[in-house]
């Protein structure tokens, strides 16, 4: 456990003004970048979190952050995880790589849609003035979210990712598996910019990084067309990050819809879709909710901070508390993306054993939610390592070392909207 714990009373003014100043100064006019030189672009879900830390200061431009995100949603429905609104060559793979036709360059995958949650919580903020913003995105917040009960369900009901980015977990141990399964030969020479901003050590590996490019330039050869890309597609994973943030986006969508008396047709049979598919991520030999490879039914058999999002999305799930006290035991700066006492934990490794501040707050937010003490637990720690180590990326969870991208945008929200604040 944590020693020196900072006090309750502390005054944390001075931070709030810097995380006010990490939001306007990752401000690019519209869209926030995650952080400047090692993500140049808008990121979709880091976006909505930005969303969320200007509506502590600036309501009117936290609505701007989520609009400009859905601007460059496509024609299926899909709103992608990377917009490149301005050329940056100091990012690698850029739109080129990609080859993408929709409205904004962009990547042609998506990410875990917290945006439709996050505007809920815009719209509950000020009704008044959110009132007509919400009913203007609605519709393309419900087209996404049936874009993903289309694409992106398996024949257990689970929500599956084809490439590790679409989940936002690139390197999770959660995808060995089928990564294993990919042959990057003829992948070609590239060249990484991200080991240019941050150490290596702390990035995905090269073997790594030849599968991710080998998935991108396979969909940017089917065109990104979404039958073609399911179609024996080495890549598919049953994912709790998407299934659960869906699960809880399309819930906050159905309750705000259903307030503002907007069409909400079909919306309570999707919810119950996905909450009986979300038991398909259960494993039983584990005793834990986990990714599975589709295309072998292979577990990850991997503790993750993933697993503890099922609160996040409002199941109720008595026996994960004892997990969360185990990891919270072995590890004290918040929730790892990897249990410590699994064998693949590298503590300072992108998402195979670092705590990122994101994460712990949807699932501390859930925890509390649903009853589970150990959800104030998870925001005093975020708060503590937050406080303690700056607006980093992500920390190294057994001594709350600073890791990753530097002046980062999500933390520094995560900070103003709940971290920072007493429970």
């Amino acid at each position: 456990m944590m020693t020196e714990t900072l006090a309750a009373d502390a005054d944390f003014s001075d931070r709030d003004a810097a995380a006010r100043a990490i939001l306007t100064g990752n401000d690019r006019g519209g869209y926030t970048v995650p952080t400047a030189g090692l993500y140049p672009y808008q990121w979709n879900w880091d976006s909505a979190f930005a969303s969320l830390g200007f509506a502590q200061f600036d309501l009117e431009r936290a609505w701007r952050e989520i609009e400009t995100l859905f601007s460059g949603q496509w024609e299926s429905g899909q709103v992608p995880h990377i917009l490149f609104h301005k050329p940056d060559p100091g990012y690698f793979p850029g739109p080129d790589v990609w080859g993408c036709t929709g409205p904004i360059p962009s990547s042609g995958i998506t990410q875990p849609p917290v945006a439709l949650s996050f505007a809920t919580r815009l719209l509950a903020a000020d009704p008044a003035l959110g009132a007509a913003r919400f009913a203007a995105l609605y519709p393309k917040m419900r087209k996404w979210a049936e874009w993903f009960l289309r694409w992106r369900r398996d024949e257990k009901g689970a929500i599956f990712v084809v490439h590790p980015w679409e989940s936002g977990r690139d390197n999770a141990p959660d995808w060995d598996n089928a990564m294993d399964a990919i042959d990057p030969q003829g992948v070609g020479y590239y060249e990484r910019r991200d080991t240019q901003h941050v150490d290596a050590s702390m990035r995905p590996t090269k073997y790594d990084y030849d599968r991710y490019i080998w998935l991108v330039q396979r969909g940017k050869a089917l065109e990104w067309d979404d039958a073609r890309l399911a179609q024996d597609n080495p890549f598919r994973v049953a994912d709790p990050t998407m299934h659960f943030i869906l699960l809880r986006a399309l819930r906050d969508l159905y309750a705000a819809g259903e307030a503002q008396g907007l069409d909400t047709a079909g919306m309570a049979e999707q919810l119950a879709e996905l909450e009986a598919g979300a038991q398909a991520l259960w494993n039983p030999g584990m005793g834990f909710y986990d990714s599975y490879n589709c295309a072998n039914g292979i577990w990850s058999n991997a503790l993750t901070n993933a697993s503890f999002l099922c609160w996040f999305a409002g199941l109720d799930a008595p026996e994960m508390a004892q997990h969360l006290s185990r990891v919270l035991d072995a590890a004290p700066y918040g929730v790892p993306s990897l249990a410590p006492f699994d064998p693949r934990f590298d503590a300072r490794r992108y998402w195979r054993g670092p705590t990122w501040g994101m994460m712990n707050m949807m699932i501390g937010e859930g925890a509390s939610e649903r009853g589970v003490a150990l959800g104030e637990e998870v925001r005093k720690r975020t708060r503590e390592v937050i406080a303690r180590y700056g607006f980093v990326e992500y920390f190294d969870p057994m001594t709350g070392a600073a890791a990753g991208g530097k002046a980062f945008t999500w933390t520094a929200a995560v900070w103003l909207a709940w971290a920072g604040k007493e429970g």
